[in-house]
């Protein structure tokens, strides 16, 4: 397990911060906010969704090494051209 120096902050749990998420929605989506409140509530809303669209990233980026790693090698055949070229 990986620790983070101290004085930097955990990245906030990716659960969480989509439950917040979906509660600034629902107060968006009621429109008794006054205007500056809705905006600043927007803007909170927006760098949550950042947050979480970066944590699932990082996820597919994690399973996607796990996968490439759980795969056997291929035989070496020297009959068979490199295709990446």
């Amino acid at each position: 397990m990986t620790r983070k120096p101290r004085g930097e902050a955990a990245p906030p749990d990716f659960e969480k911060s989509l439950q917040e998420l979906e509660s600034m929605v629902t107060r968006l989506e009621r429109g008794d906010l006054p205007l500056s409140e809705s905006l600043a509530l927007f803007e909170q809303g927006v760098a949550l969704t950042r947050q979480c669209h970066a944590a699932l990233s990082e996820a597919r980026q994690r399973v996607e090494i796990l996968l490439q790693q759980g795969q056997p090698p291929r035989p070496f055949d020297p009959e068979v051209e490199d295709q990446d070229d």
